[in-house]
């Protein structure tokens, strides 16, 4: 897990913060969904939000409109939520922030979002996108892990982000986070872009594994791995009703396939049953 030490005078406990942003982003809402899955496994309580009217752009991210549990219509304004819930079996806590990536005035946002993960007593930073990609849907959606810190590297096995390019909300927290200290890595997640829509349940499951992984604690990721299963079979029916996009899936698995061939190395075996066994310890079948 990502080391993390008492703040003396905070009385809380040191925190590891996962952040997810809808929008360009979140391909599939694999990320948003990915926050979603933790803070229900770990019955994850709202502790605050960001300010709404200063960031966001009401044409272009809308209001809607929902019904509460008393049957009430009521308005749901784009925001950026933050809830916290203890990791079982250990000092750490997680805050889970989750919203909508902001239209306005991103310097001031990280800006307050660092400020409330400080008052939070927040000590690394996880960050967690997904974006289209020519990958196939019928092999295991690629999840990378980079980080500018170099401790982190070496313990997590990350690489280090060689992007240039535009970037969205999630790009400028992370300069804005290593800047200020915070140790900071970041998950992103393939989608295939020929079934981008949401849900994408299979991306999902890709971004879990890693952060199971970064916070050394296993998920029961089984209902999710059925839904990846189910999402799979339906895309191959629809694939095959299309000659042209089963013949373009069949070139994306030739070539990930040569790409990969490389990498069935002892070592990616070793790794891949290591991972096997600790889920069989842990008594989950993620």
């Amino acid at each position: 897990m990502i080391a993390a030490q008492a703040h003396p005078g905070t009385g809380r406990r040191p925190t590891i913060m996962v952040v997810a942003f809808e929008g360009w982003n979140d391909a599939g809402e694999a990320a948003s969904d990915a926050l979603r899955f933790l803070a229900r496994t770990f019955e994850a309580k709202n502790v605050g939000q960001l300010s709404e009217d200063d960031y966001y752009d009401y044409q272009f991210s809308r209001p809607s409109v929902r019904r509460n549990a008393a049957g009430k219509r009521t308005i749901r304004w784009p925001s950026t939520r933050m809830f916290r819930a203890p990791l079982p079996d250990t000092g750490v806590d997680l805050l889970l922030v989750r919203g909508t990536e902001p239209t306005y005035r991103w310097q001031a946002f990280t800006a307050e979002l660092l400020t409330q993960a400080e008052l939070q007593n927040v000590k690394a930073v996880v960050l967690v996108g997904a974006l289209l990609a020519d990958v196939p849907h019928t092999r295991p959606l690629p999840a990378s892990t980079s980080s500018e810190d170099e401790t982190l590297r070496t313990l997590l096995g990350a690489d280090r982000a060689t992007y240039e390019g535009p970037t969205g909300i999630l790009g400028v927290l992370a300069e804005t986070a290593d800047s200020a200290g915070l140790p900071t890595v970041s998950i992103w997640a393939a989608v295939p872009h020929y079934v981008g829509h949401s849900p994408s349940p299979k991306a999902t499951l890709s971004l879990l594994r890693q952060v199971e992984e970064i916070l050394r604690t296993p998920f029961d990721l089984t209902a999710l791995t059925e839904e990846a299963e189910a999402w799979q079979r339906g895309v191959n029916e629809l694939a095959a009703e299309d000659p042209e996009v089963a013949a373009y899936v069949q070139q994306l698995e030739q070539a990930q396939d040569a790409t990969e061939l490389p990498e069935a190395s002892g070592e990616s075996i070793a790794r891949e049953f290591e991972r096997y066994l600790k889920r069989r310890d842990g008594g989950t079948d993620g």
